[in-house]
């Protein structure tokens, strides 16, 4: 009986927030458009500069497919969870994240259940971006779409925990949307979502150890391998331990006697 009203927590969770982001128009509009706009105009402009100034011309295509696409990937679960995350700080002030903790279910679960449902939103958009991308002639192997999918779910839920973990710490809707900007362009721009790592050594050292050690370097890299056909251990242990350092710091944060709540039960 207690699985049973786990798995039905699980599945009201999941099916909630697939209608709530379903509803949101400009929200779902937004996800498929961002990437598109990138991989149209900037990608585009981006292959051709380092086909005239960096690397032979035969390469920019191999450079374009594999590296860019995939980080454009990574920036759409990024941006996903970090929404998602706002969310539940939105949640917490109208009431409704307080009356889900209350539930007779371990606070880990009612957390995890949260964090998948906000996983398996993003997926269609995910793939309806790369049958998208196959326009612009980026077309990895079909397996590489199956192959890629435990890959993609590992990172959202990575990425997803990461603003789980940053929603539990934070107060007000407001400061959330700042902070936001604080984490994902970071994130984004100091890893190896556009530039290949070897490229990051030869300009600055220093920035290809801080994108080495960027959790959402190896979101990424784990996801280019693995759209064709390849596995990258080191990237999936790394994106492994973060998901349960991220998901260990939310829940503790989201504790009764502990982070956000004890504050508020203290003021």
């Amino acid at each position: 009986m207690r699985a049973r009203r786990a798995l039905r927590a699980l599945s009201g969770i999941v099916r909630r927030e697939m209608l709530r982001f379903v509803g949101q128009h400009g929200r779902f509009a937004a996800a498929v458009v961002r990437p598109l706009v990138w991989l149209g105009i900037f990608a585009v402009g981006f292959r051709s500069v380092l086909g005239l100034s960096i690397i032979p011309p035969y390469q920019t295509y191999i450079l374009y497919e594999v590296y860019i696409v995939p980080g454009l990937v990574g920036m759409m679960l990024l941006f996903h969870g970090m929404q998602s995350s706002l969310s539940m700080v939105y949640d917490r002030e109208v009431g409704s994240m307080r009356v889900l903790l209350t539930a007779p279910l371990p606070r880990w679960w009612l957390l995890g259940a949260r964090l998948l449902a906000n996983t398996i939103t993003v997926l269609p958009i995910v793939y309806l971006f790369l049958v998208l991308a196959r326009v612009w002639d980026v077309r990895p192997p079909v397996l590489g779409y199956a192959a890629a999918l435990p890959m993609l779910v590992l990172a959202g839920l990575m990425l997803g925990a990461l603003g789980l973990a940053l929603s539990s710490i934070i107060r007000q809707l407001e400061n959330f949307a700042g902070v936001m900007n604080f984490v994902i362009f970071p994130l984004f721009f100091a890893s190896t979502a556009l530039y290949p790592l070897w490229r990051l050594e030869e300009v600055s050292p220093m920035l290809a150890v801080i994108a080495w050690a960027n959790p959402f370097s190896h979101a990424v890299e784990m996801i280019r391998f693995a759209l064709y056909l390849q596995f990258e251990p080191v990237a999936f242990g790394m994106c492994s331990l973060a998901l349960v350092v991220f998901f260990g710091l939310a829940v503790w944060g989201y504790d009764p006697g502990r982070g956000f709540w004890a504050r508020r039960t203290a003021e």
